[in-house]
């Protein structure tokens, strides 16, 4: 058996992720945490709002100015809110929609995480949704997941959807599959307008969004995990806390690249290591970090796509882990199907069982001390501007 095979094979362990799996299984034991939320009080809002972040302006041939290359974000600041915000990130295709509602109409973590007194932003990232405004011309899709409703039947693993043939299901899936929550999954991809930008350019937008709102946590999903990183990277000083809702890339410090894992589909990036220098990565140890994956993610080598791409993240978040945590870091991954949450999609916190979802993000953020009320969030404070077109008569 060669290293990496051996690597395949051997669990997770540690003893802070020992100890936060027994603390949070206790939390999440089913049926046992349903109750927090079915009596559901009123939420009230001390205010609520949107606005556009970073972005550029360009002045075209014509002389005329062009806004674009921002993001959006909507926030919701409760009466009482705790001291730091929860920021949101939508993954691949996605919008600042997936923490809005579920397809099944219930409430997403926009509510649930605002009901419980937590200030949150929703974005949209630039090139996407109510952040689409570029001049950039669109580049080919991120990834066959934003291309075709069968992949992302796979990538979000409701099951497996191998065309010719029609979707099968996962067992025990947390998804409704009736006709109406299937119509809304599907109508929820969203097409980028424009090529994607890098991860350090959206990692230098995000930085604009902190700056406006102060410290606070933040939360990615999927693809926008890598460009948590590259946040947390810019601005160090602002991120209290990340939660990565199963990220599919990392990062690495430079001379550590983790061994090699083999792939069944060559086209599947999960696996691949970009680096940054050590002291530039120690900034990762700054903050606490919580990863978190769902169930029903493939062990076994196989050559359908998105089922690489999970089996690979899966196993490059081990190395992630192991990475950060040996330069004096903090980081716990965790996989619900361990804490008894069975059949958990990709996106758990949309899934039948947000609740308990919400209940083990939370319960994690108390232990860490980011839950105080101390010094309540007020809002964001947008940055002061000079004019950016050539008013006439002022």
């Amino acid at each position: 058996m060669n290293k990496t095979q051996q690597f395949h094979l051997r669990p997770f362990r540690g003893l802070a992720a020992g100890l936060m799996l027994c603390a949070l299984a206790c939390l999440c034991e089913p049926g046992a945490v349903q109750a927090k939320d079915s009596v559901q009080k009123p939420i009230v809002l001390k205010t609520m709002g949107s606005f556009f972040f970073g972005g550029t302006v360009q002045t075209l041939e014509n002389g005329v100015t062009f806004h674009g290359e921002h993001g959006y974000a909507q926030y919701y600041i409760p009466e009482n809110a705790r001291n730091y915000p929860i920021i949101m990130w939508h993954g691949i295709g996605q919008s600042g929609k997936t923490f809005e509602f579920t397809p099944d109409g219930r409430e997403g973590y926009q509510a649930i995480l605002t009901r419980r007194d937590w200030p949150v932003y929703i974005i949209d990232q630039p090139h996407r949704g109510r952040a689409g405004r570029t001049l950039a011309r669109p580049g080919k899709a991120a990834s066959p997941t934003a291309l075709y409703e069968s992949a992302a039947w796979d990538a979000f693993r409701l099951g497996l959807w191998i065309s010719p043939k029609g979707p099968t299901v996962f067992p025990n899936v947390q998804q409704s599959l009736d006709g109406t929550s299937l119509d809304q999954f599907f109508r929820q991809q969203t097409p980028d307008t424009g090529q994607e930008p890098d991860k350090m350019t959206l990692g230098r937008t995000m930085a604009e969004l902190f700056r406006s709102t102060g410290p606070a946590i933040l939360l990615t999903h999927s693809r926008s995990g890598q460009y948590g990183w590259a946040t947390a990277l810019e601005v160090p000083e602002f991120v209290k806390g990340i939660v990565a809702y199963e990220p599919a890339h990392f990062v690495f410090p430079e001379g550590e690249i983790p061994v090699d894992i083999p792939r069944g589909e060559l086209h599947v990036t999960a696996m691949d290591t970009p680096t940054v220098p050590v002291q530039e990565f120690k900034k990762l140890t700054r903050m606490p970090i919580l990863i978190v994956f769902g169930d029903n993610v493939a062990t076994e080598v196989s050559k359908v796509y998105n089922s690489e791409v999970w089996r690979a993240a899966a196993l490059r978040a081990r190395q992630f882990v192991e990475a950060v945590n040996r330069h004096g870091g903090d980081v716990t991954l965790v996989f619900l199907s361990d804490l008894g949450l069975r059949g958990n999609t990709h996106i758990p916190f949309a899934d039948r069982n947000n609740v308990q979802v919400a209940d083990h993000l939370e319960a994690w953020l108390h232990v860490k001390g980011l839950d105080a009320r101390d010094a309540s969030h007020k809002g964001p404070v947008l940055p002061r501007k000079e004019l950016t077109i050539p008013l006439q008569g002022q």
